[in-house]
């Protein structure tokens, strides 16, 4: 059965599992003193107490009893197995790659005392891992600017880009090394839409985290857009469906093209409204990159500096993040070789240059065209790829997509293929063209058509911020009956790039 059709059973160990919350609302610091985290907190002890959870709130909490409260937490996750989600509100910072948040009573006279007085989420992280619970949340609106005073010089403003740990969805309320809006209103502006996002119905997890880094974004004129990492297997939802059905493929492809029509509408949308529309409908879409990218288009034209992620190298915590870089050029030149995965026989070698580019395709001689993140439009030999979205806006390990795309084989018969796809690691790789640190991204799915039933497995190699191409390429195909169709490799061997 395609992706989309496999059940997903009620009785998952997640939907059966008790929900525990930890919520730390820091407001009163003495010398930086802050007006909403205070009613964040209560605000979101009471969404999560009407979505199921049992919340243990603390308010404007000293070193020790934070520390107490956290411990009492980890061992009641390990008791009870629960889904665990812990929420803290107030200041935060971080040093040497570690993030930190603030107790009420820190008195920081120097960095060094940051460790000593203030709370290490590394330290929370590996008490949760050591308390074996099936799935933790942490939420941090802790990314505003350094508490401490003129006195203590820090490297980097906000928190630092960590890769959540196995089991664990990690959101921060702005993008690593930048800081968040306190807020005008009774909340902060990221609690604000969480609170109300939490409560939409049936709305999967990244879903929900989402719409609020899309109204964040839109709401700070994108001096402001959170960030998550995660690294979870199955499904969770704050407010789940009624009843889990198994869908007919039928009903599946009338689902998918209404989306399809929307985004035929508005896929060339020169004005942000209609794109954030989709977004905000299909957060987790067989469109949401590709609408993404051309959302980024348009506030650009209309003037919005987007915040970028800081991701230093050097930071052992995290694999780094790579926005696409959609900046290519004519000229510019990609020869590849194509070899079998079993013998390694070099079965060809060939060169994409790059001939023509508009405002949304790259046109290469010879035939072929892409999108500007490398997604392809119409194939080699001329046939017309349908709403692939292989390749994403942006690059960082657990992060995951759908693309559900139409084609024509070379005899011309129409397939469609259905695949999931995940940023799965960041690793050193070496071809031909040189030695690289890579994204690696698996596209597993479905290729059906008249005559054509294979299960697709694909692994590509990216580097955005190095070459706008891909490195190399693994695609094995297996028949429904088990024979292989398909197992080729394609390597880098020179590129040009102005």
């Amino acid at each position: 059965l395609p992706l989309g059709a496999i059940a997903q059973n009620l009785a998952t160990t997640l939907l059966r599992a008790p929900k525990q919350a930890l919520i730390i609302g820091n407001s009163s610091y003495k010398r930086a003193p802050l007006l909403n985290p205070g009613n964040d907190a209560k605000g979101m002890a009471e969404a999560l107490k009407a979505t199921g959870f049992d919340v243990a709130l603390g308010m404007d909490l000293g070193q020790a009893a934070m520390s107490e409260l956290i411990q009492s937490y980890v061992e009641r996750l390990a008791k009870t197995k629960a889904i665990g989600l812990f929420y803290f509100a107030g200041h935060g910072t971080q040093l040497a790659w570690r993030n930190y948040i603030v107790p009420l009573d820190a008195d920081i006279a120097n960095v060094e005392a940051i460790k000593e007085r203030c709370i290490d989420i590394n330290t929370l992280i590996a008490g949760i891992r050591k308390a074996g619970n099936p799935m933790n949340v942490i939420i941090l609106d802790a990314c505003r600017d350094s508490p401490f005073g003129s006195q203590v010089q820090l490297d980097q403003k906000g928190l630092s880009q960590l890769d959540a740990p196995p089991g664990t969805f990690l959101a921060y309320a702005t993008s690593p090394g930048n800081t968040a809006i306190d807020g005008e209103g009774a909340n902060g502006l990221y609690t604000e839409h969480l609170l109300r996002e939490i409560k939409v119905p049936e709305a999967k997890i990244e879903d929900v985290f989402k719409r609020v880094r899309l109204s964040v974004r839109r709401g700070s004129k994108g001096l402001q857009i959170p960030w998550e990492s995660t690294s979870l297997e199955e499904d969770f939802w704050f407010v789940p469906p009624k009843a889990l059905k198994k869908l007919a493929e039928a009903e599946i492809e009338r689902e998918f093209q209404v989306e399809l029509g929307l985004w035929e509408k508005i896929k060339t949308a020169t004005q942000p409204d209609p794109l954030e529309d989709y977004l905000r409908r299909y957060p987790g879409g067989h469109f949401s990159e590709l609408a993404q990218l051309r959302l980024d288009q348009v506030l650009a034209r209309q003037g919005e500096k987007k915040i970028q992620v800081i991701s230093p190298a050097e930071n052992p915590y995290s694999k780094g993040t790579a926005v696409a870089n959609t900046n290519r050029k004519v000229g510019d030149s990609y020869t590849y070789r194509e070899l079998d995965l079993y013998t390694k026989i070099v079965n060809r070698t060939y060169t994409r240059t790059i001939a023509e580019i508009t405002d949304t395709e790259v046109i290469y001689k010879g035939g072929g065209s892409t999108d500007l993140l490398g997604n392809s439009l119409r194939t080699s030999f001329g046939a017309p790829m349908l709403g692939m979205q292989i390749w994403g806006v942006d690059y960082a390990v657990g992060k995951r997509w759908t693309s559900r795309h139409k084609t024509l084989s070379r005899g011309g018969v129409p397939v469609q293929v259905e695949l999931e796809v995940r940023v799965v690691a960041r690793e050193k790789i070496t071809v031909p063209a040189g030695t690289f640190n890579a994204f690696v991204v698996e596209a597993n799915g479905y290729a059906i058509g008249s005559g054509v039933n294979t299960r697709s497995e694909n692994k590509r190699w990216i580097a955005p911020d190095q070459v706008r191409s891909e490195l190399a390429f693994e695609l094995f195909e297996r028949s429904r009956e088990g024979r292989v169709v398909a197992s080729e490799r394609r390597e880098l061997v020179s590129f040009r790039q102005s």
